[in-house]
């Protein structure tokens, strides 16, 4: 009762008029990043940022989350109409859905995509009002001891989910974990790696790394690329799937979102992992196997329906414990730690407008991109017609502009744009730069846990062993230690192999 009584809350904060605006405008937003091929969710969420420094917490994080979850809808028109894929989850939504374009079934195609998205995403929203506060709660018992072994198994699992090869992820967890250093001790007060440069006092700015780094870099990376783009045009009456289709779909649908939502709870690009689990449970289950890739519509069923779950799932953590899953949750808990607010187990309690806002705003936000998605699809493929030389440059301005307009620093513009170079070459060299991203993130955090754990113990490490719940964490990470390292020994399967080169 109570859920209900503060979704009722939420609901009124969601509907005033600013957060609906604010909401619309984060969705459209993350459809058109979504649909143009290069940007995708990360992106679009980053250059926004600078756009939420005069909101309040609650439209900040009800315009990004929109973006976050919108992007997962539009990246699936560029896979289905022009096989290329607006989004890295949608790699997989080009096997079958180009080929329905192909036979002429591409409305419906673009039509079970986003009915999928619909029922994923809701879920998923459902899966968070009841989970996040639980979990929040369970995690209020935990200590600086079991809080360092939850860190250390979230770091462990960055190796084993995230993009790339593990031995290519831990140089850029510690690299992260290096830069996190810089800046005051907080628990001594000393300057450490500061090099007498005062903007370096409260530690390297997170703002100008992130968006150097996805902003400046993804472009930077994505002006080398040379994209035909043919796009097939769909009439709004193709959008009506045949009852074959619709009941072909069901299963796809019903079990794409138990696989989005359990893989979106973990550390790593989850909406792009759920997706490539969910056509090959799909492949498995078929009874003509064969005929995938050749326009089926499990294909874009499953895995249309997983991203859009996982995506909403990864806000489970992300808001219940404070542990970003991926880049895109890490980018906007930069954005709340900026406007003074920090998800985490005290989050739901403390920040109650906030959280039950955001959950009611994603409701209305999936019946507006299920608006927005079928009938207005036609004007999305448009956008496709916008030439790069002019999105480039307007994308590089953005994101110097509103580095600048945070704090007004020359030192923040020199890391943005050595950051974006960073970016750029570590994308050449097939680096992930999220577990970069994540380790400076939550690196303090994992380093104040460890040095308090010890302090309480007069420099002991038994406190870890004494805990069952942190000596329990520690043998899994562990463990998933012991698996990175043999997952990155043994022989890659095809799908691992296209989810490293996307």
């Amino acid at each position: 009762m109570d859920v209900l009584n503060n979704l009722i809350d939420g609901f009124q904060i969601a509907l005033t008029f600013r957060n609906i605006y604010l909401c619309f405008i984060g969705v459209l937003w993350g459809t058109m990043v979504g649909v143009l091929p290069g940007i995708g969710p990360l992106v679009g969420i980053t250059l926004l940022i600078p756009a939420t420094f005069g909101m309040d917490a609650t439209g900040a994080i009800i315009m990004l989350a929109g973006i976050y979850y919108g992007a997962m809808y539009g990246g699936s028109t560029t896979s289905i109409l022009m096989n290329i894929p607006g989004e890295a989850a949608s790699v997989v939504t080009c096997l079958d859905g180009y080929q329905m374009t192909r036979k002429g079934r591409g409305g419906a195609a673009l039509f079970i995509a986003a009915w999928g998205s619909w029922i994923g995403g809701t879920l998923g929203v459902v899966a968070l009002m009841f989970l996040a506060p639980f979990l929040a709660s369970f995690a209020t018992k935990f200590g600086p001891p079991e809080m360092f072994a939850l860190l250390l198994i979230a770091f462990t699992m960055l190796g084993s989910l995230g993009k790339g090869s593990f031995f290519k992820s831990v140089p850029m967890i510690f690299l992260g974990l290096l830069l996190g250093t810089v800046g005051m001790d907080p628990l001594t007060g000393t300057m450490r790696f500061t090099h007498g440069i005062d903007d370096f006092y409260d530690g390297i700015g997170l703002l100008p790394v992130a968006i150097g780094a996805f902003g400046i870099g993804e472009v930077l990376h994505s002006a080398e690329e040379n994209l035909v783009r043919i796009v097939h045009k769909v009439k709004l009456r193709e959008l009506l799937p045949t009852r074959e289709e619709l009941r072909a779909s069901l299963g796809p649908i019903i079990r794409g979102t138990g696989i989005g939502f359990i893989i979106g709870l973990m550390p790593g690009s989850a909406h792009v992992l759920s997706s490539f689990v969910s056509y090959a449970v799909e492949k498995r289950l078929a009874k003509r196997p064969e005929e995938f890739g050749t326009g089926r519509i499990e294909g874009v069923a499953g895995p249309e329906t997983a991203n859009n779950a996982a995506s909403q799932s990864a806000m489970i953590p992300f808001l219940g414990m404070g542990i970003p899953t991926g880049p895109a949750t890490a980018v906007m808990m930069i954005a709340l730690l900026i406007h003074g607010v920090r998800p985490g187990p005290l989050f739901i309690t403390e920040q109650p407008l906030v959280f039950w806002g955001l959950v009611a705003s994603m409701y209305i936000g999936n019946v507006i991109l299920l608006i927005l998605n079928l009938p207005l699809v036609g004007i999305f493929v448009n956008v496709l017609r916008i030439p790069f030389r002019i999105l480039f440059p307007l994308m590089l301005l953005i994101c110097l502009v509103g580095t600048y307009a945070v704090n007004q620093s020359a030192v923040e513009m020199r890391i943005l744009l050595v950051s974006g170079v960073m970016g750029y070459v570590f994308k050449k060299l097939d680096f992930d730069i999220a577990p970069f991203i994540l380790a400076m993130l939550l690196g303090p955090t994992l380093e104040n846990a460890l040095r308090w754990s010890l302090m309480r113990s007069a420099g002991s490490f038994v406190i870890f062993f004494k805990s069952p719940i942190a000596f329990t964490l520690i043998v899994v990470s562990c463990l998933l230690l012991i698996w990175n390292i043999y997952r990155a020994a043994r022989p890659k399967k095809a799908w691992e192999k296209a989810l490293e080169e996307e």
